[in-house]
C-alpha cells in the first residue's frame, strides 16, 4: 500500500540525514516523506515491557487493599499481612498487581465485546466494504500507532478485534493461580491491557461514527435536549439503557419506516442516550446511569430495551414493580428471560402486553425494534398512571415508620444525613429530601439496609419529582474525532505551553458530592483557557447545571477556551487520539507502530490530563490505565480510592525526575512533570490544583511555564491561601516566573535555596538521544 504523509512542523529524522529541528524554528517544511511501510507485528504482551518498566520506576504503584486476603482458589482463602505469602506463593503486592491486571482485564472485555457486537452487526446491515469514514484527513490513530494499519473499510477491523481478543486471553491467562510472581510484570501487563482497551474503543466508535450517520468530526454538531422534561410524557415512551446502540437505531428506523416517528418518545440513558442522539437530533438523552432508578421508577417508561454495560442487575425487577415491559437484546445480559427471537413479533407483543411474561430476549435488533415499538404502543394507555413512588401523604407515613437507628447513613456511600432528612419529612417537610437529591446516586444501599422498609430512595424521588420533570438542558450531540486541522493550529501552543492544557472530563456518576461538581470545574478551566473535552456521564453532567448549559455557552472546537463533547464512552479513543496526533501532526513522529516515541513524547511534551470524578466501573479503569501508558495522568474522585492501585510519583526523590537532554546527551533533572499518573484528590480544589500542575511537561518554554505556574499559584492562594510549598521545584529559571507575582514567588524561591536548572530537549528513550552516550 503507498501512503504519503505530508511533513509538518516537528523534528525529521531520516536515514542518512542528520536530525532537523524545526519545533525550535517553527518554520515550514513543505517536503513529503513516506512512513516505512512493510508488515509489522502487533506489539505481544512483552514488547513494551521495557517501556512499562520506565514508567513504573518513576510513577511506583501504590497499593490500598480492600481486603488483605486472596479467596480466588481452592487453595484458600490465604491471609497475606504481615509478609505472609499464600498457598500458592503469592504475595499482597503482587495479588494487588494481579487485581489491577484482573479489572483492566474486565474493562477491556466489555468494550471489545461491544466492538465485536457492533462489527458484526454492521457488516450484516451495510456490507464488509462500508467505508470508514470519520472525518476529513482523519485515520483511526490509535490503529495506526499500535497495529501499523490504516483501515479504510469496516472489515478491516476484523482482525483489530481479533488481535484485542487473543491479547485479553493473553493477560487474563497469567491471572490464573500459578502464573505471574511479580506485581510490576502484572502492571505491565496492566498498562498492555489498557492501551488494548483503547483500542477497542477506536474500532467500536469509528465503525459506528461511519455507518450510523453520526457527527463527523464536527466542532458544530447539533445542540440536542437531555433531561426528563424533555419528554413528551403524553406519548408512549420508549426507554434505552446501555451503551450498545445498534436496537436503538433499529428503533428510531422503524418509527420512520411506519411513520410513527412523532407519535412515539424515544429516550436514551447513559452511553445509548449519547448515541442515540447522535443518530437522531429527536431522541431525547434522559442522564447519566445514576438517572435509572429514579426514571424507572416514575412509571414514564412504557417499554424499556437494554443492550450492555452499565445496567443496573435489578432493573428487571423495577421494571416489574411499575408494570413496564423489558426487553433485553444481547448475550451480555439475558436476565433469565425467556428468548423470543425466533417467535413472531405479534406473539411477544401479545405476551408482554398481556404480562404474560415481564420481559423477553431478543438479539435480532430488528425484531427488538418492532417489538418495544408496538408494546410501548399499546401498554401506554393501561399504565399511564402507574409508578412506585409514594404520594406526599403515603410519603409522610413512611418517613413514620423511621425509627432512626442510622443504618441507612452508615451504609450511604457518600454518608448523606438520611435520618435527619426522613425525620423532617415525618413532620411533613419534605425540603431535607430535596436537599438530598442532587447528592445521592441511587445506589439503594440506603434502602437494603433499612430494617422497617423505608424506601429511602423513593422518598428522595418523591421530594424531587417536580423537579425532575423540569429538568430541561442542552448538550452538544457527541461530534466524533478531532480534524487534523485543529490538531495543527493548537499543536504548537500545546507543547510550547502557551495553551496551558487539555482538561478531559470523563468516567462514570459516582460522585462524592453531586454532578454539579463536574461542571464547577469545567468552567473553572474553560475560563482559564484550556481545551476542555468531555465523554460519557460526565459530559451529561457538565450540561445538567445551571439554567443555560456550559455548552450553549462555549464553542464545540478544540482549541482554548472551548467545550467539545465528543460522544459515549467508547468516543474516549478520540480524546487519547488527538494527543497522540499532536506529536504525529505537529512534531512529525512517525505514527506508524511506534507506541514507545509517541508515549515518550506525550509524557514530556503535551499538557494533557484527565479527570474521572465519577469512575466507578472497571472500563473506566481500563480506558485511565490505557491514557497512562501513554504519559496521559488521570485524576479520579474520592470514591476512586476503592480501585485499590495508583501511580504515584515521589516529589522528594530526585533521582526519578532525571530526562536525556536530546541534543546533548546530558541528564537534566526536571523537576515532578507531571508528579503523578493515576491518583485521587478528595474535593473538586484539590482536583482543580492538582489538574493544573499535572499539565506542567519538561519541554514547556519559559513563556508557557509562567502561564501553567501563574494559573498554579492563583487557584492554589484562592482555594488553599498559600503558595503552594513545591513551587520551586517548578521554576526552572527566573523566566519561568510570572511577572505580576514575580516579588512573592523569588522571596519564596530564595527561602527554599533555589538554584536555576536546564531547560532540555527531553526524553527518557536513549536511542533518540541525538549524540553518542558515553
Amino acid at each position: 500500500m503507498e501512503e504519503r504523509v505530508k511533513l509538518r512542523l516537528g523534528k525529521l529524522e531520516a536515514p542518512g540525514i542528520e536530525a532537523l529541528d524545526v519545533e525550535a524554528t517553527l518554520g515550514p517544511i513543505l517536503e513529503e516523506v513516506a512512513e516505512p511501510e512493510g508488515p509489522t507485528p502487533f506489539p505481544s504482551v512483552t514488547d513494551l515491557r521495557e517501556w512499562d518498566f520506565r514508567l513504573l520506576k518513576r510513577y511506583k504503584p501504590f497499593y490500598a487493599p480492600l481486603c488483605d486476603l486472596c479467596c480466588l482458589c481452592t487453595f484458600g482463602k490465604c491471609d497475606l499481612t504481615r509478609g505472609k505469602r499464600g498457598a500458592c506463593g503469592i504475595d499482597i503486592e503482587t495479588q494487588q498487581g494481579r487485581l489491577a491486571a484482573l479489572v483492566a482485564c474486565m474493562g477491556a472485555a466489555a468494550h471489545a465485546g461491544h466492538a465485536r457486537h457492533l462489527l458484526k452487526r454492521l457488516i450484516r446491515k451495510f456490507g464488509p466494504d462500508a467505508a470508514i469514514e470519520v472525518g476529513t484527513e482523519i485515520e483511526a490513530p490509535l490503529t495506526r500507532l499500535i497495529c501499523g494499519i490504516r483501515p479504510t473499510r469496516i472489515r478491516d477491523f476484523e482482525g483489530i478485534l481479533d488481535y484485542i481478543e487473543e491479547q485479553i486471553t493473553h493477560v487474563l491467562s497469567s491471572i490464573c493461580t500459578g502464573q505471574e510472581g511479580d506485581s510490576l510484570d502484572y502492571e505491565s501487563k496492566a498498562l498492555h491491557i489498557g492501551m488494548v482497551d483503547n483500542l477497542a474503543l477506536e474500532v467500536a466508535d469509528s465503525i459506528q461514527v461511519s455507518t450510523l450517520g453520526f457527527p463527523k468530526a464536527d466542532p458544530a454538531s447539533p445542540l440536542v435536549e437531555i433531561g426528563l422534561g424533555a419528554l413528551d410524557l403524553k406519548k408512549p415512551v420508549v426507554l434505552c439503557i446501555g451503551h450498545n446502540v445498534a436496537a436503538g437505531v433499529e428503533i428510531i428506523g422503524y418509527l420512520k419506516k411506519t411513520g410513527l416517528l412523532d407519535k412515539v418518545e424515544v429516550g436514551g440513558l447513559c452511553c445509548t442516550g449519547h448515541d442515540l442522539a447522535r443518530h437522531h437530533k429527536g431522541a431525547k438523552i434522559i442522564g447519566p446511569i445514576s438517572r435509572q432508578i429514579p426514571f424507572v421508577r416514575l412509571g414514564v417508561a412504557d417499554a424499556i430495551v437494554l443492550d450492555e454495560q452499565c445496567i443496573r442487575t435489578d432493573l428487571l425487577q423495577e421494571a416489574r414493580r411499575v408494570r413496564a415491559p423489558v426487553i433485553v437484546t444481547t448475550d451480555k445480559v439475558c436476565l433469565g428471560l425467556p428468548n423470543r427471537t425466533y417467535d413472531q413479533p405479534g406473539v411477544t407483543v401479545g405476551d408482554l402486553v398481556e404480562g404474560r411474561i415481564p420481559g423477553a430476549l431478543i438479539l435480532d435488533p430488528e425484531k427488538a425494534a418492532e417489538v418495544a415499538v408496538r408494546v410501548a404502543i399499546e401498554i401506554a394507555p393501561k399504565r399511564k398512571k402507574f409508578k412506585t413512588i409514594p404520594s406526599k401523604s403515603e410519603a409522610i407515613e413512611l418517613a413514620k415508620k423511621c425509627n432512626q437507628c442510622g443504618l441507612c447513613r452508615r451504609h450511604c456511600p457518600n454518608d448523606l444525613p438520611i435520618p435527619d432528612a426522613v425525620k423532617k419529612a415525618s413532620k411533613g417537610d419534605l425540603q431535607g429530601l430535596l436537599d438530598l437529591f442532587d447528592y445521592c446516586v441511587a445506589c439503594l444501599r440506603c434502602e437494603r439496609a433499612c430494617e422497617v422498609g423505608v424506601p429511602v430512595a423513593s422518598l428522595i424521588q418523591k421530594a424531587a419529582e417536580a423537579e425532575l420533570k423540569r429538568e430541561r438542558y442542552k448538550i452538544r450531540a457527541g461530534r466524533g474525532p478531532v480534524q487534523d486541522i485543529e490538531i495543527r493550529r493548537v499543536g504548537a501552543p500545546i507543547v510550547l505551553g502557551e495553551t496551558p492544557g487539555i482538561i478531559a472530563f470523563v468516567g462514570c456518576p459516582n460522585y462524592a458530592r453531586g454532578a454539579r461538581e463536574v461542571a464547577e470545574m469545567c468552567e473553572e478551566f474553560l475560563r482559564r483557557r484550556y481545551i476542555v473535552v468531555a465523554s460519557g456521564c460526565a459530559a451529561m453532567s457538565i450540561a445538567m447545571a445551571g439554567e443555560k448549559s456550559l455548552y450553549e455557552r462555549y464553542a464545540g472546537d478544540i482549541d482554548a477556551g472551548c467545550l467539545a463533547n465528543v460522544g459515549a464512552c467508547v468516543a474516549n479513543a478520540h480524546i487519547i487520539g488527538a494527543v497522540v496526533k499532536i506529536a504525529n501532526i505537529f512534531a512529525r513522529r512517525p505514527l506508524r507502530a511506534n507506541f514507545e516515541e509517541i508515549a515518550d513524547y506525550v509524557l514530556n511534551r503535551v499538557g494533557a490530563c484527565a479527570i474521572a470524578w465519577g469512575a466507578m466501573s472497571q472500563k473506566a479503569s481500563a480506558i485511565a490505565t490505557g491514557a497512562n501508558r501513554l504519559g496521559i495522568p488521570v485524576i479520579v474522585g474520592p470514591h476512586g480510592a476503592k480501585y485499590r492501585r495508583f501511580y504515584l510519583g515521589r516529589k522528594d526523590l530526585a533521582e526519578n525526575w532525571f530526562v536525556y537532554d536530546a541534543g546533548t546527551g546530558n541528564r537534566v533533572f526536571v523537576g515532578p512533570v507531571p508528579e503523578h499518573l493515576f491518583c485521587v484528590a478528595e474535593s473538586k480544589e484539590e482536583a482543580v490544583v492538582l489538574a493544573v500542575k499535572l499539565c506542567m511537561r519538561p519541554n514547556d518554554t519559559s513563556k508557557g511555564r509562567a502561564i501553567k505556574i501563574a494559573h498554579y499559584v492563583d487557584l492554589h492562594k484562592r482555594f488553599f491561601g498559600t503558595l503552594p510549598d513545591d513551587l520551586h521545584l517548578f521554576v526552572r529559571t527566573e523566566f519561568d516566573i510570572p511577572i505580576t507575582i514575580k516579588d512573592e514567588v523569588m522571596a519564596f524561591l530564595r527561602k527554599k535555596k533555589w538554584e536555576p536548572t536546564a531547560i532540555p530537549d527531553p526524553t527518557l528513550l536513549e536511542r533518540l538521544v541525538r549524540v553518542r552516550l558515553s
